[in-house]
């Protein structure tokens, strides 16, 4: 059998982080892990503090600040930027009474920083809430080697059978990393995420889970929180995951992202960017409205258009505005 580490230089032996994972930790203390996304507006980053209670509620934990320098959101010259936490999960990696804090991030003067969609999003739905707006939202992403090169794709840069067999799959030769899917699915279950579903999508590696039903704010805070506990459960299996609207080019399907006009190309269940369209089951529109809400005339509607690597921030907060409160700015 081959070493893992061998080909994951980074990897290490998880049996000997166990042996200190289950040391007793002090029952006054627990390990608060602080999460923000940074100055792309993709990625997240975390770091942890022991605090000296189980908090019970969000406005318990103190704010926080990190070098917004080495994230692109601040001058070295003036580099604090405060951390403001807004939720609370339980830790799937730490276990014990540990926790994931997803947080807002703000400028010295207390201003949110550019890449901070939560603040003006949270505005809209205080403003909705006699509404009780519903989000769930699907995550599509796709798992890839350190290399680059999809997760179970032929080496080096080779391609598997065209698209077809993949959806919802079953085998070896067919389903490529269902162990970082169900380990994902089970550790937000544990956090506490409102994950309702997973299932393989029409690109081989690639995959989707989706977050909800959620209320307001909850949506983003609960789909964000997935997609760090999905990047630290693939870390532990030497795979990267990827939100590339476009991650191979050709003839597969896309996933949706900042440069959508890679993905709505008006093929591959897509619609064109240039235009809006919508319809009953179809999912080459903008806006998908499902049979039975075409028959009944009420329920829920699909929008197409959002990217697998949009901010779930802003997307929620547009769709409010324009649906609910009506403005159009």
């Amino acid at each position: 059998m081959s070493n893992p580490m061998l080909s994951n230089p980074s990897a290490t032996d998880k049996n000997v982080l166990k042996k200190y994972l289950d040391l007793p930790q002090p029952n006054d203390k627990v390990l608060a892990t602080y999460i923000w996304i940074d100055g792309t507006g993709e990625n997240l980053r975390s770091k942890t503090m022991t605090v000296d209670f189980s908090p019970k509620e969000v406005n318990e934990l103190p704010w926080w600040n990190y070098d917004g320098s080495s994230t692109s959101q601040a001058e070295g010259s003036n580099s604090d930027v405060y951390l403001k936490p807004v939720s609370i999960f339980k830790d799937p990696f730490l276990l014990g009474q540990n926790i994931l804090v997803m947080c807002e991030t703000y400028k010295y003067d207390k201003t949110p920083t550019e890449t901070n969609k939560r603040a003006s999003c949270l505005d809209a739905m205080v403003k909705a809430k006699e509404n009780e707006p519903w989000f769930g939202i699907e995550q599509e992403y796709s798992l890839m080697d350190r290399d680059g090169w999809p997760f179970g794709w032929p080496k080096p840069h080779g391609y598997p059978q065209p698209q077809g067999p993949y959806y919802c799959s079953v085998g070896a030769d067919r389903s490529y990393g269902r162990d970082v899917v169900d380990a994902h699915y089970k550790a937000c279950l544990y956090a506490g995420v409102k994950i309702c579903g997973i299932n393989g999508e029409v690109m081989p590696s690639q995959w989707e889970f989706q977050v909800g039903p959620c209320e307001g704010i909850n949506a983003g805070d609960h789909l964000w929180m997935g997609r760090y506990i999905l990047h630290r459960v693939a870390e532990e299996f030497g795979i990267v995951v990827t939100f590339d609207p476009k991650p191979i080019s050709g003839n597969w399907n896309g996933a949706g992202g900042l440069d959508n006009s890679r993905r709505l190309t008006g093929h591959h269940e897509t619609s064109s960017i240039a235009e809006f369209s919508a319809g009953v089951a179809n999912r080459g529109c903008s806006i998908r409205i499902p049979r039975s809400v075409g028959e009944q005339k009420k329920g829920y509607l699909e929008d197409r258009r959002p990217a697998s690597n949009c901010d779930p921030y802003s997307v929620t907060e547009m769709l409010v505005r324009t649906t609910v409160l009506n403005e159009t700015d």
